[in-house]
């Protein structure tokens, strides 16, 4: 069985989200922000909720899935980045937006400052702090099969796995990214996709599922 840490809902696998997400912000002051920046769905669906006027203006994504999330909810998205590197994105808003003033609306906590340190590349970039995140709360009984697959796509949904279910043990792990293979504990073996998109994950778990299901004769 293949199970999905993450709040996103994919058919192909069992849904078993680690995170809620709760608003912290009573507003959001478009007014010095010439584009928006999201990194996430969540940061667009909270945005949304807390001013709507935000579709006024243009916005920048990270992932397809920020991007769909954006169009979605009446924005226009600008720019999509799918690379996941600073490097690249700094070099993108550079050559494309150096001389406007960017919004990146984020949660509480981030896995990697990597966003931030825009600033010390001269881009205009201002971040306001819109949501939290915490831990879902399981009873003992939601726990996965031994021997399953998961797939984690946030240090915060390793925590939180952990949190409800005890060690990683014996558990066959997908890990989206290197910073989420890096909050693993020592010792778990794990596997990271060639992309760090959700649907790589999934491709990665199914190959592994058939493998996993081959007679030992025919496996290479």
């Amino acid at each position: 069985m293949i199970y999905l840490l993450s709040s996103s809902y994919h058919n192909e696998v069992d849904n078993l989200p680690m995170i809620e997400f709760l608003p912290i912000a009573d507003n959001i002051d478009l007014s010095h922000a010439d584009i928006l920046l999201f990194t996430s769905k969540n940061a667009v669906v909270i945005t949304n909720k807390i001013n709507p006027a935000w579709k006024k203006l243009a916005s920048i994504a990270i992932g397809s899935q920020t991007a769909k999330a954006i169009e979605e909810l009446g924005g226009m998205t600008i720019e999509i980045d799918e690379s996941f590197y600073v490097s690249n994105l700094a070099k993108m808003i550079a050559e494309k937006f150096a001389n406007k003033n960017i919004l990146y609306l984020r949660p509480q906590k981030i896995a990697s400052d990597d966003i931030s340190s825009l600033k010390d590349l001269g881009i205009n970039i201002t971040e306001k702090i819109i949501y939290e995140t915490k831990c879902k709360i399981y009873d003992i009984k939601d726990r996965p099969p031994l021997g399953s697959i998961i797939i984690a796509t946030s240090p915060s949904t390793i925590k939180c796995f952990m949190k409800n279910f005890g060690s990683l043990d014996r558990y066959k792990i997908i890990a989206i990214g290197t910073t989420t293979a890096a909050s693993l504990p020592k010792g778990i073996d794990f596997k990271i996709p060639p992309k760090p998109l959700i649907s790589e994950c999934i491709k990665l778990a199914k190959e592994m599922l058939d493998m996993q299901n081959k007679p030992i004769s025919n496996r290479k």
